[in-house]
């Protein structure tokens, strides 16, 4: 695999993590504006998504996703840690958290491959600009 298809995946993984995981906490969020900025935040993990799987599919290549182990764990976690508090400073806390390992995580990737495609790099950006917003936007719920 060339390293713009890893690229391209490793961002259609995190997007794929982030929609999921925004989902379940839709479910369990009563508070209607902090739902709304949770919405918010699943449409554009879900426009990277899909940009990054059809950039996949143009290559001919298949993406891996995140596996069905990692999504049930998540899911468990999730359920675990709002079992008892499922206040929006809470569920921010735990969101400013998983952003923060991402912006680490996109910020390394990017150095990474330094040389992959221009437009691979702008997606890679995207998505580190939009944790880094996350992360705003989420501290003002704490």
């Amino acid at each position: 695999m060339n390293s713009n298809i890893e690229f391209l995946d490793y961002i259609y993984q995190n997007a794929e993590m982030g929609k999921s995981t925004i989902s379940e906490l839709i479910d369990i969020v009563k508070d209607e504006p902090y739902r709304k900025n949770l919405e918010s935040q699943l449409k554009e993990y879900t426009e990277i998504f899909d940009i990054t799987n059809n950039k996949i599919k143009d290559t001919q290549e298949s993406s891996k996703g995140i596996g069905t182990l990692t999504k049930i764990t998540s899911y468990i976690m999730i359920n675990i840690k709002t079992l008892t508090n499922k206040t929006p400073s809470h569920i921010s806390e735990m969101l400013i958290q998983g952003s923060t390992m991402g912006i680490i995580d996109i910020t390394k990737r990017l150095k990474q491959y330094k040389d992959a495609t221009q437009d691979i790099k702008d997606i890679g950006n995207r998505l580190l600009k939009f944790e880094q917003q996350n992360v705003e936007e989420m501290k003002k719920f704490l």
